[in-house]
């Protein structure tokens, strides 16, 4: 039986490797690191709260009382991916434009942006499955 790669069959002369592209011109990869699913997995341990900055008051009973409030991460990237999964995480698929918008602009893809509401819907329904077997 014979095999034909259709793939390489017609990439021709004409194909160009990603790395040769500009960077705006690169196709986007729904693909994250390591450290952006810990980050999308710890978000689900953080409230809606937690996206808010804190008032004055609340900083000053925090520094009063020894209460830290959550800390936002360094890297604005990383924090994007955050509030974006934080809400993905208690809102499923009702999320603020702004944050889809916020998500975007921190150079996010749209299909970075459904991997995250497919994995937390997955995850979300296990959770259902089991508390409803049980």
């Amino acid at each position: 039986m014979a095999y034909i790669d259709f793939n390489a069959a017609f990439a021709g002369a004409t194909s160009v490797s990603s790395e040769a592209l500009p960077a705006a011109e690169r196709p986007l990869s729904a693909q994250f690191s390591p450290l952006e699913w810990t980050t999308i997995a710890l978000a689900r341990r953080d409230s809606l709260s937690s996206l808010q900055e804190p008032g004055r008051l609340s900083r000053a009973l925090g520094s009063l009382f020894g209460l830290g409030t959550t800390s936002r991460l360094a890297d604005p990237r990383l924090e994007a991916l955050r509030r974006f999964a934080v809400h993905a995480w208690h809102r499923g698929y009702t999320l603020p434009v702004s944050e889809i918008k916020a998500f975007i602009a921190a150079g996010f893809s749209g299909d970075q942006l459904e991997t995250i509401l497919a994995s937390t819907a997955q995850a979300q329904s296990q959770v259902q499955r089991r508390r409803f077997a049980a």
